[in-house]
Parts: C-alpha cells; sequence; structure tokens
C-alpha cells in the first residue's frame, strides 16, 4: 500500500518511505548499475537482430537510431512537463504524482530513487513496444525500440550525474545548471534533462539564456 505524502521537511539526500510494506519499499529503490545491466542488454540484442537476422544496412540502421534516440528526447519531454508535473484533484493522483516524481523534488539528492526501477519500467517499456510494433513496419520496430531504450539510459545517467557529479565539459555543464534551475528556480519550464531542444520548441525555454556556472 502506498502511503501518503510524508509532511515535513527533508535534507535533499534523504530517502522517503513511500510504501508501508517492505516489499514494495525495496523495490522503489534501484542502485544506479541497475538499469544499465537490465536494458542494455535488451538494447543491444534487438539492434544485433536488426543486423544479424533481419540484415538492416548500416545507413538504415543509422537513421532508425536517429529516430528512435529522437523520439526518448521528445518522450522525456512530454512525460516530465504533462505527467510528472500534473496536479491532480484527487487524493489517489495525488499520491501517484508523487510516488513517480513529487518524491524526487522533495529528496533530489537521493541516489536510489533517480533511476526508475525496473519493476516500474517494465510496464511501460511493454506498453510502448505494443505500439512501436504496430505503427512501425516490421523489422523497424525492434531496433526502434532498441534505440529508444539507449535514449532513456543516455537520459537515466545524465539526469544522474547533474544531480552528483561535477560536470567539466561545457555542454554537461550546461545541463547540470538547466536542470538543477528546474528543481531549486522555476519547476515550470526546463523540462528537458538529456536536451533542452524541446523546451526550445514548444516555448518552455526560459527567457534568459542559461549559463554553466
Amino acid at each position: 500500500m502506498a502511503m501518503n505524502k510524508p509532511s515535513g521537511s527533508y535534507r535533499v539526500d534523504e530517502s522517503v518511505r513511500l510504501f508501508k510494506n517492505p516489499l514494495l519499499e525495496k523495490l522503489s529503490h534501484v542502485h544506479p548499475i541497475v538499469p544499465l545491466l537490465v536494458w542494455g542488454p535488451v538494447a543491444g540484442w534487438l539492434i544485433w537482430r536488426a543486423i544479424a537476422l533481419h540484415e538492416i544496412s548500416l545507413a538504415g540502421l543509422a537513421l532508425i537510431g536517429i529516430a528512435g534516440l529522437l523520439t526518448w528526447t521528445l518522450a522525456e519531454y512530454l512525460l516530465h512537463r504533462y505527467l510528472f508535473h500534473y496536479e491532480p484533484r484527487t487524493e489517489a493522483g495525488k499520491r501517484f504524482i508523487y510516488l513517480f516524481h513529487g518524491v524526487h523534488h522533495d529528496t533530489p539528492q537521493d541516489k536510489t530513487r533517480l533511476l526508475m526501477p525496473p519493476a516500474g519500467a517494465l510496464p511501460i517499456l511493454a506498453v510502448l513496444w505494443l505500439l512501436f510494433d504496430f505503427v512501425l513496419p516490421s523489422p523497424w520496430a525492434e531496433p526502434f525500440t532498441g534505440f529508444f531504450i539507449i535514449g532513456y539510459l543516455i537520459y537515466d545517467y545524465i539526469h544522474y550525474a547533474t544531480h552528483h557529479f561535477p560536470m567539466r565539459h561545457p555542454a554537461m555543464k550546461f545541463l547540470k545548471h538547466y536542470h538543477m534551475r528546474h528543481h531549486f528556480a522555476e519547476e515550470s519550464g526546463r523540462y528537458g534533462v538529456s536536451s533542452p531542444l524541446w523546451d526550445w520548441v514548444f516555448g518552455t525555454y526560459p527567457k534568459k539564456t542559461e549559463r554553466a556556472d
């Protein structure tokens, strides 16, 4: 059973208990390496099938790869803006949003809740696979999904790095500053994490020029 949003203030690196059930609570945490170990082989297998079994050319693979990665960045933006920051009216809705994202804003440095646990990602990916397989002609759904997963992993580890690592490369310093502003200055914008592209497209890019401090 999910707990209501805990009351009080927290350290940014604190871990908030979300479930009364100890198993569910354990499943809500994830070691940072786990998503890579779980989803990396899946992505690799799908792309390998595209080359070895379906004999997709490298040019075709590059094009579907760009499409998959770009689609992930759009999904990342839309989910963050319209689902994770949705303001429900019911108590059940509020608990749902808090479980998915509100807890991250309360304790943004919690290392075990920066990445999506496989138990939560699996049903989402299953639905997306059915959608991709329905929309894309065979055999393109497999490599598209593989690159989509790679985009998700890139996002996950950029997100983790922005919270826990110093950024020395200018592009990474920019992303860190951009995301920290979302947390600590203005939540209604800067929804991109791995890229500010869709913030720019949809008008949620900040008016003032961002800089990496």
